[in-house]
C-alpha cells in the first residue's frame, strides 16, 4: 500500500486535472429502455399494413419491466422520403450513379447497445416471438408486460409478413420485429411459408432462382449460360409482391403513429434482412440475426447508400450456411429445399460467433433458427470475447466479400 502522504498528494494533483481528463468528468451511461408490447401488425391478402392494439390491461409494467442497455450512435437518414423515393426512381431510369450526391442528414440517436450481450439475447427473444401467437409454446416470456390477450394477423389465410411492434413506456423509442421465412426446411411453415420462399428466392438469389436447368425461375431474367439480364432482375425486385415495399408502407405507418419516437428494426433470417434493408433505407438502428446477405438486393432496388451503414449489426455464427453464404449449389440443403440462398455480403457491421472453432459445430442449416442462436450462442458468457475483456465478438465490416462472381450482367 502507498505511504499517507503519498496518498494524500497524489489525491490533490488528480483534483487539480481538468475535466477533460477527469474520469469522474466522462458523461454518464445512457439509460436502460423498458419496453411493452403495443401494436401486433400482419399484412392482409390484399396487401394492406394492418395493426392491432395490445389491450392495456393485458400490460403490466411495474412487476416485470424488461431492460434494454442503449447507446449514442451515428446515423443518415433522408431529408425526406418523397426525395428519397425521387432519387430511387431516377437511379432506376438513368443509373445507379446519380445516387452519389444525396442529401443525407447527418444524426446522433439512440440505439441498442449491441455490445452488450443481455440486449442481443432480449432482442433475439423479440424477434422469435414475431413468429408465433403468444400463447404458443415457442412464445419466449420476456415479461408479463408483453403477455398478448389475443391474436392477430395469424389466420389460415393470412399470407403477408408478420411481427410485433413494441414501445418504451413513454414512445421515446419504438422496436418493429419482423418475422422471417416460415417452412419445413427453417423449422415450421404456415400460410405465408410460399411467399417467404418467393422472397428468399428474388432477395437472395444471383439470377431469379436459377440454379440448374431442373429449376423452375421466379422471373425470366435468364439468357442462357451464365448470363442474366440486369434490368430484369432489378424490375422483378421492385415488384409489389416483394415484402419490402410493403415494409416501406409499415415504417411509414410507424413514424405517422410516432413521430417523435427513435425506431429500431430488428428480425431473424429474412426477417433481418429485411429490416436492414429498412434500415439503410430510413437511418433507422438494426439488429439483424443469422440475416443471409442482402447487399446485393439493396443495390438492386436502387436504395441510395449513405456516407455509413454501421447503424446496421448483424449478429449470426459460422455453422449456419445461410448467413455464411455457404448454402448454395445444387446438392445443398437449401437447394433441395427448392431455395437459392445464393447471397453472402451483408450491410453494416457484422458480430460473428465462431461456433465451429469454438463449440465444435457442424455447419448444418439446423443451426439456423433463432431459437439455437438464442438458447446456446447468446444465453451464456462468450469465452473468447470474455478473454478480450469484451461480451461479444468485436463487430466488423464484411471487406472484400464477392458474391456471383460466375455470373454475367448485362442488358441480353
Amino acid at each position: 500500500m502507498l505511504p499517507a502522504a503519498l496518498t494524500s498528494l497524489l489525491v490533490s494533483l488528480l483534483s487539480l486535472l481538468p475535466d477533460s481528463l477527469n474520469v469522474e468528468a466522462v458523461s454518464p451511461l445512457l439509460p436502460t429502455l423498458s419496453f411493452e408490447l403495443r401494436h401486433l401488425h400482419a399484412v392482409s391478402p390484399g396487401a394492406h399494413v394492418v395493426f392491432a392494439d395490445v389491450p392495456q390491461q393485458a400490460v403490466i409494467l411495474e412487476e416485470n419491466s424488461h431492460a434494454l442497455q442503449t447507446r449514442t450512435i451515428r446515423t443518415y437518414k433522408p431529408p425526406s422520403f418523397a426525395l428519397y423515393a425521387q432519387a430511387r426512381a431516377q437511379s432506376m431510369r438513368f443509373g445507379q450513379s446519380l445516387l452519389q450526391d444525396f442529401p443525407w442528414e447527418e444524426e446522433e440517436i439512440t440505439g441498442p447497445d449491441v455490445e452488450d450481450r443481455v440486449t442481443l439475447l432480449e432482442l433475439g427473444k423479440m424477434s422469435n416471438n414475431a413468429y408465433v401467437e403468444s400463447n404458443d409454446t415457442a412464445w419466449y416470456e420476456l415479461g408479463e408486460e408483453w403477455t398478448v390477450s389475443y391474436p392477430f394477423g395469424w389466420e389460415p389465410d393470412a399470407d403477408g409478413f408478420r411481427g410485433h411492434v413494441f414501445a418504451t413506456p413513454d414512445n421515446s423509442t419504438v422496436v418493429l420485429a419482423l418475422k422471417g421465412t416460415s417452412s419445413g426446411l427453417l423449422g415450421g411453415g404456415g400460410p405465408t411459408a410460399k411467399k417467404d420462399k418467393l422472397n428468399d428466392n428474388l432477395l437472395f438469389s444471383c439470377c431469379c432462382a436459377r440454379v440448374d436447368w431442373t429449376w423452375t425461375t421466379v422471373c425470366g431474367c435468364y439468357r442462357g449460360g451464365w448470363k442474366c439480364n440486369a434490368d430484369c432482375v432489378e424490375e422483378a425486385l421492385i415488384e409489389d409482391s416483394l415484402f419490402y415495399p410493403i415494409g416501406i408502407n409499415l415504417y411509414n405507418n410507424l413514424t405517422y403513429m410516432y413521430p417523435s419516437s427513435d425506431i429500431w428494426v430488428i428480425g431473424h433470417s429474412l426477417g433481418g434482412a429485411l429490416a436492414s434493408l429498412l434500415g439503410a433505407t430510413f437511418g433507422a438502428p438494426v439488429v439483424a440475426f443469422e440475416a443471409p446477405g442482402e447487399k446485393m438486393a439493396a443495390g438492386r432496388l436502387h436504395l441510395p447508400s449513405p456516407p455509413s451503414t454501421q447503424h446496421i449489426t448483424h449478429v449470426y455464427h459460422t455453422a449456419d450456411p445461410i448467413a455464411m453464404g455457404t448454402c448454395n449449389g445444387v446438392l445443398s440443403s437449401c437447394a433441395l429445399a427448392g431455395y437459392a440462398m445464393e447471397s453472402r455480403c451483408h450491410l453494416g457491421l457484422s458480430i460473428v460467433y465462431d461456433t465451429v472453432s469454438n463449440l465444435s459445430w457442424s455447419v448444418d442449416v439446423r443451426t439456423h433458427g433463432i431459437v439455437n442462436v438464442i438458447e446456446k450462442v447468446l444465453s451464456i458468457p462468450w469465452l473468447p470475447a470474455v478473454e478480450e475483456g469484451r461480451e461479444v465478438p468485436e463487430a466488423h465490416e464484411e471487406e472484400d466479400c464477392v458474391e456471383c462472381y460466375s455470373w454475367e450482367y448485362g442488358d441480353f
